[in-house]
């Protein structure tokens, strides 16, 4: 009988023509193929569960001890593992070091569950592997592309029967585009406003061609300044400094005094306004500026007014709810994200504009890619390759429909509601802001402390029994708030995206809060 060595060592992987024709278009043997359909089918059919027993809300291991793991930094020459190895890697070593952004109990950030069927979706995007720069890459799905923006421009400006069947495909005019995220979105809107304010005149070739300084000698000023609602995200700012605007120009103002600051800037005639930006869902805490007052004032004096809506933009799904943005058909452009409130992957952003010529003002074009006359999507986008993004928001509008995006938002609107009402009932929370979406801001505020006159230094203390409460509660692992400063008071941030997020789950959270601190509040801990 044949003695069996107790020591398998594997075979050595070799990069060849014959491991490489078979990593590329072959599935490997069938032990391996059955390895990734049992995680591959979890993950496709049972993706709430898989993230719930693999992906923790958080480790309490730092990132400097998990950093330790990450050190190589020379790429083989050989293959290391088969691909059936390195999906189990993933799911054993990485995974479990993630951020499960899909529990109810994560109520952070922006970023959170996805229904499961945007798994398919994107696989099925990733194995066509269109680039939407060209037609001549994507054909249908660049005609396709063209329809989704149509639909997306008709919630925001709703338009005649007439202008979208004139629009809808037309080559020659656009209604927006797709980006990246929010960031590509805002700062597309601002490049075409920059463009369309700094315009060829006389002998001047426009500011895309001849550059700031030359733009503003034509024009006879020193300066271009953007107005913006006091907590506008910062992407704007990086927008004015890519722009060449400079990011100090970017002024922040109380929205409801913008007819006076238009009236004391226009004073100065060697300053012009590029855009007044409003904000449909700010990132901190969810606020909605007056879009109708702003868009009146800016068609008064005839100044592009932005909408950055990456995060509000969807409440227009709502019946309910969608009078909140009531002013955004003023605006001449608007931002959305869908990986936020459409509740896509990572990523996507979409920039819309209300004249379907005004893209005309970023045109590029090229011999081989973008030719003039053509369907090509990219001359008309700061991005080249792009995948096909719409196809997903397309399929995604399909299966849910406007009336289940609907059920989403107005569950993250009221279940915030019913939040504050609760943190209002409890003696050792302060509710900060109301909520006018789905975010929401309060801090943990004792109730013995509460009879102390207001200082800095119970402000001081203040901020750190919450700086405390919230890095505790994270390192805790069971569930996540976020945190963040407004006029120099440390509040909690909440966001209720999950539609399995209840009230139920709310209370939990505020329970773990008040123990955590009466736990800790006799504890000389590091705040931060």
């Amino acid at each position: 009988m044949k003695k069996e060595n107790p020591i398998f060592t594997p075979p050595e992987l070799v990069a060849d023509w014959q491991a490489l024709k078979r990593t590329f278009i072959m599935p490997e043997n069938d032990s391996g193929k059955a390895k990734l359909v049992k995680y591959m089918e979890q993950i496709l059919f049972g993706l709430h569960d898989f993230l719930k027993a693999h992906v923790g809300i958080t480790e309490e291991i730092s990132l400097k001890d998990l950093s330790k793991n990450f050190m190589d930094t020379r790429i083989s020459k050989n293959p290391q593992k088969k691909l059936a190895d390195v999906i189990t890697d993933l799911i054993v070593d990485i995974a479990p070091h993630a951020v499960n952004v899909a529990s109810p109990y994560f109520i952070g950030h922006m970023t959170s569950a996805i229904p499961f069927f945007m798994v398919h979706l994107k696989t099925i995007a990733a194995a066509l592997n269109q680039n939407v720069v060209k037609v001549e890459t994507s054909k249908v799905v660049s005609v396709l592309e063209k329809q989704v923006l149509a639909k997306i421009h008709r919630l925001i400006y709703n338009k005649s029967e007439d202008f979208y069947n004139e629009h809808v495909q037309d080559t020659q005019t656009m209604l927006g585009g797709f980006t990246e995220d929010g960031t590509i979105a805002n700062l597309t809107a601002l490049w075409v406003a920059r463009n369309v304010l700094l315009a060829p005149k006389d002998e001047f070739l426009g500011i895309e061609k001849e550059g700031i300084h030359a733009a503003y000698k034509a024009y006879g000023i020193e300066r271009c300044v953007i107005l913006l609602s006091k907590l506008g995200h910062y992407s704007l700012k990086k927008a004015c400094g890519i722009l060449g605007i400079g990011n100090q120009n970017v002024i922040t103002i109380d929205m409801g005094n913008l007819k006076n600051i238009i009236k004391e800037i226009k004073l100065d005639k060697k300053t012009a306004i590029m855009a007044v930006v409003g904000i449909a869902g700010t990132t901190e805490t969810g606020t909605v500026d007056p879009l109708y007052k702003i868009g009146e004032i800016c068609h008064e004096n005839n100044i592009h007014f932005h909408v950055d809506a990456a995060w509000g933009g969807p409440t227009l799904l709502s019946e309910k709810y969608r009078h909140l943005l009531k002013g955004i058909e003023l605006s001449d452009s608007v931002t959305i994200d869908g990986h936020k409130q459409f509740y896509m992957p990572m990523t996507c952003g979409m920039v819309y504009f209300n004249s379907p010529h005004v893209l005309d003002n970023i045109v590029y074009h090229s011999n081989y890619v973008n030719r003039p006359g053509s369907v090509d999507l990219g001359m008309k986008s700061l991005a080249g390759s792009r995948e096909a993004n719409s196809l997903i928001l397309d399929s995604a509008l399909k299966i849910m429909g406007s009336g289940g995006y609907a059920l989403l938002i107005d569950h993250g609107i009221e279940t915030a509601i019913k939040f504050a009402e609760e943190i209002k009932k409890r003696k050792n929370f302060e509710l900060i802001t109301a909520p006018q979406l789905n975010i929401l801001t309060y801090r943990v505020f004792p109730h013995s402390l509460k009879l102390e006159p207001p200082s800095k230094e119970l402000n001081q203390k203040l901020n750190d029994i919450n700086r405390t409460v919230q890095r505790l509660q994270r390192e805790a692992g069971k569930s996540f708030v976020s945190r963040t400063t407004l006029n120099d008071i440390v509040v909690l941030r909440v966001v209720i995206m999950n539609p399995m997020t209840n009230i139920n789950i709310l209370n939990e959270i505020l329970d773990e809060q008040e123990e955590i601190y009466e736990r800790n509040k006799d504890c000389d801990c590091d705040p931060q």
